[in-house]
């Protein structure tokens, strides 16, 4: 796997897929800036090898190059975070493009507009990836958050660039880190998924059950394997069509030699508010106008045994519904837990959305093992899928 560590820049201009897709307020200032923050160490590299650095990315989903979808925006954050004038311009190919890049010096970084101002790039079209092809030396995908997607810029642009393509930093630690868990994970693992739907993370479910010594499920999936086993549930979030498969994977654990842990009680609420009523019942007995909301105290005491004897954890999605406060001591509960079985050695591994978001809002970051900046990407790895963004620089 050939990172920037096997390469010299010096006198070189790297061409970077880096992944800005950051979160801006209606002034449009960036509101959270990790993706930016991740790509520095790459950036940082090949800089001080003497070389300069063409960064492109997306934001957003413009449709007709709209202007609140420019990366202008970003620049001064850009700017501050990497400790340089981040230079600008209007275009991501061609004259425009090949002469802001011709006129760039070693120790100089170049952002490009927004790759997604094209439909080619999303299209994956190979014309559009040959005209950004010319506009580096040497081609770095570091954008592990957009590696799952086959478009020009993640994947059809490493063709142009057969001898001088690698991984950033950021990608490299990413694919480093995953595989801790999914090649050569130290046992027991546990893996925990969360979140609302038992539909969007049933390939996760069953690639990993190869993998895992205990499963947690927690959030509002949970409900629909309570209901499957006869439970009553009230008016509790559930896929009523996915009984049966909550069913088919509970059998499929238990084949496999898998520990499977449900919630057993829930904090209820009486509706989907912040400031409503609220008590905790056994989540297979919850009465009838009441919603599970968050996993309740003798779960949280449960889950935290299973994770204090694992030496690999990973965690994918919340327990409840963390960002109302009264329904966020499950997921708290569950971080606090997966920081001390850290402290105590065990390798833990963060991503998707959701767990990120949790763990940015208890201060959870520097407790865990490593944090993952890319959702979609992770969830593909985790089913077993080759991203096109990492096949492309391995060919």
């Amino acid at each position: 796997m050939k990172t920037v560590n096997d390469f010299n820049f010096s006198g070189k201009k790297a061409l970077i897929r880096v992944d800005f897709n950051v979160p801006l307020d209606d002034q449009f200032q960036v509101t959270d800036a990790t993706r930016i923050e991740a790509a520095k160490p790459t950036i940082v590299k090949i800089l001080e090898d003497g070389g300069s650095c063409v960064l492109m990315s997306h934001l957003g989903r413009p449709k007709n190059k709209e202007a609140e979808f420019s990366l202008q925006h970003i620049i001064e954050t850009a700017s501050s975070i990497l400790g340089i004038n981040v230079k600008f311009v209007s275009d991501c190919i061609g004259e425009t493009a090949e002469n802001a890049v011709a006129d760039l010096k070693p120790g100089e970084v170049l952002l490009l507009e927004n790759l997604r101002y094209y439909e080619e790039e999303t299209k994956g079209d190979r014309g559009f990836a040959e005209k950004l092809s010319k506009l580096g030396d040497i081609y770095v995908n570091d954008a592990f958050g957009t590696a799952h997607r086959a478009h020009a810029s993640t994947a059809i642009i490493a063709k142009f660039f057969p001898n001088n393509k690698c991984f950033g930093l950021l990608m490299a630690s990413e694919i480093l880190n995953l595989k801790k868990v999914l090649e050569e994970p130290q046992k027991p693992l546990t893996a925990i998924i969360g979140g609302a739907k038992v539909s969007s993370k049933i390939t996760v479910i069953e690639n990993i059950l190869d993998k895992v010594d205990h499963l947690i499920i927690g959030g509002g999936m949970a409900f629909t394997f309570i209901k499957a086993q006869g439970g009553s549930i009230g008016n509790s979030l559930v896929e009523e069509d996915k009984q049966e498969l909550a069913l088919e994977i509970l059998a499929l654990a238990k084949e496999k030699g898998v520990e499977v842990h449900l919630p057993v009680d829930a904090v209820v609420a009486n509706s989907f508010s912040e400031f409503a009523s609220t008590e905790e019942s056994p989540i297979d007995n919850i009465a009838e106008g009441w919603m599970g909301l968050d996993v309740g105290s003798k779960t949280n005491e449960n889950f935290a045994a299973v994770i204090h004897n694992s030496k690999t954890i990973l965690w994918n999605g919340p327990v409840g519904v963390f960002e109302m406060e009264p329904f966020a001591k499950g997921t708290i509960s569950l971080g606090n837990a997966i920081a001390e079985a850290t402290k105590n050695g065990a390798f833990s591994l963060v991503g998707g959305g959701d767990s990120v978001a949790a763990v940015k809002q208890f201060n959870l970051g520097n407790k865990v093992s490593y944090v993952s900046t890319g959702g979609g990407a992770m969830l593909e790895m985790l089913e077993g899928k080759t991203l096109p963004g990492i096949a492309a620089i391995l060919e």
